[in-house]
C-alpha cells in the first residue's frame, strides 16, 4: 500500500514537470520580434512613466505577476473583472493594485501591433521592467502565452496564494505545487525590499500574537512602538514600507538585499517574512543573501524566469485579449 501511494505521488509530480517542460519548451525570447517587433520598448517606457508617477507602483506591478502566476498558471487571468473571481478573493481584495497601468501598456501595444500580444506575456514584461527600474536585475523574459479564459473562484485563490498569514510550511507547500522550492521561496521574498505594506498584513503581530494577548517577541522594539502608532486607530489600510531599512539610508524602493538584513535584525514587517528564519532550510538562505547580493540578484533573476513560467497558456489554449479586463 505504501508503494502504491508512493508511486502515484511520484507519478504526479513527474506528470507536473512534464506539462511544465513541454510549455516552457513553446515559449521563446524572440516570439514577438517579427510580429510586434517594438513591444519590449514600449513596455519598458510605459512602466518607467508610471514609476515617475508614482515610485510604489514598481511594487506593485511586480505582485500583479506573482499573483497571477501561483493561480491557474501565467495566464492573465488576475486581471479578468469576474464577479467572484480572482481579484475578489481575500489575499487580492483591496490589496492588488495596477489595472490601469496594464490597461494603458496594453492599449500602447494594442495600437502598435493589434491582437497580436498577450495580456499574460504584458505582466511577464511589465514584471522585469519593474524590477529595473527600481535599480534590481534584468533578466530575458520567455513571451509566447496566451491568455486564460476563466478566472479561480475566491477560495481557489486563497488556496493557492502565498499569504501573510501562513506558516512557513504552509508557504513552502504553496511553492512546491507549482515547481518552486526552498531556495525560491526566500529569493522571491526579496521582492519586499521594495513596496508598502497595509495594517491588514501585519497588525496580527502587534498587539495579541497568536492569541498570547502580547505583541510578536520576534519583532524589534523600535519597529513594534512604530507600527503599533500605525495601527492604533483600527485603521487597516495605513502603510508601511516593507524595507524598514531604507527610510534612513535613502534607498527607498531601490531593489537590494537590505531585506535580509532586516530579517536578522528583527526589522521585518510581515510575520510570514520573519518566519523564514525558522527554519535551516530558509534561514541559510537568508544569511547567504545577507552575505552577498549579487548572489542574491542572479538567484531572483533565475527564480522569477521560472515562475514566469508556471503553466503558461500557449499555442492553441487561451486568447489573444484585446481587452485584459475580460475575455473576448
Amino acid at each position: 500500500m505504501t508503494m502504491s501511494n508512493s508511486f502515484y505521488g511520484y507519478s504526479l509530480i513527474m506528470t507536473f514537470f512534464m506539462l511544465l517542460l513541454h510549455a516552457w519548451s513553446q515559449l521563446t525570447p524572440n516570439f514577438y520580434d517579427k510580429t510586434c517587433p517594438n513591444l519590449q520598448n514600449i513596455v519598458r517606457n510605459e512602466v518607467q512613466k508610471a514609476f515617475n508617477k508614482e515610485n510604489r507602483m514598481a511594487a506593485s506591478l511586480l505582485r500583479l505577476h506573482f499573483h497571477d502566476c501561483f493561480v491557474n498558471g501565467c495566464d492573465g487571468s488576475v486581471l479578468l473583472d469576474v464577479s467572484g473571481g480572482e481579484k475578489f478573493a481575500l489575499s487580492n481584495l483591496n490589496s492588488i493594485r495596477g489595472f490601469e497601468v496594464v490597461d494603458g501598456i496594453k492599449s500602447t501595444v494594442e495600437r502598435a501591433c493589434p491582437g497580436v500580444v498577450s495580456c499574460a506575456d504584458i505582466l511577464a514584461l511589465v514584471a522585469r521592467d519593474s524590477v529595473v527600474v527600481t535599480r534590481g536585475p534584468s533578466w530575458t523574459v520567455l513571451l509566447g502565452r496566451r491568455d486564460g479564459l476563466v478566472s479561480i473562484s475566491v477560495n481557489g485563490t486563497d488556496a493557492a496564494l502565498p499569504s501573510a498569514f501562513d506558516t512557513l510550511d504552509k508557504i513552502i507547500y504553496k511553492f512546491n505545487r507549482v515547481g518552486l522550492d526552498e531556495k525560491d521561496v526566500v529569493s522571491l521574498s526579496g521582492s519586499h525590499t521594495i513596496g508598502l505594506a497595509r495594517c491588514a498584513a501585519f497588525s496580527n503581530r502587534l498587539f495579541n500574537y497568536s492569541g498570547t494577548g502580547l505583541p510578536d517577541s520576534t519583532m524589534d522594539r523600535n519597529l513594534l512602538s512604530q507600527l503599533q502608532k500605525l495601527c492604533k486607530d483600527g485603521d487597516q489600510n495605513q502603510t508601511t514600507l516593507l524595507d524598514q531599512y531604507t527610510e534612513r539610508r535613502g534607498y527607498i524602493n531601490i531593489f537590494g538585499n537590505h531585506y535580509f538584513q532586516n530579517l536578522l535584525n528583527g526589522k521585518s514587517v510581515l510575520s510570514s517574512d520573519q518566519a523564514l528564519l525558522s527554519s535551516s532550510k530558509t534561514s541559510n538562505w537568508v544569511q547567504i543573501y545577507n552575505d552577498d547580493n549579487d548572489r542574491f540578484l542572479n538567484d531572483f533573476a533565475d527564480a522569477m524566469i521560472r515562475m514566469g513560467n508556471i503553466s503558461p497558456p500557449s499555442r492553441s489554449r487561451g486568447q489573444i485579449r484585446k481587452n485584459c479586463r475580460r475575455v473576448n
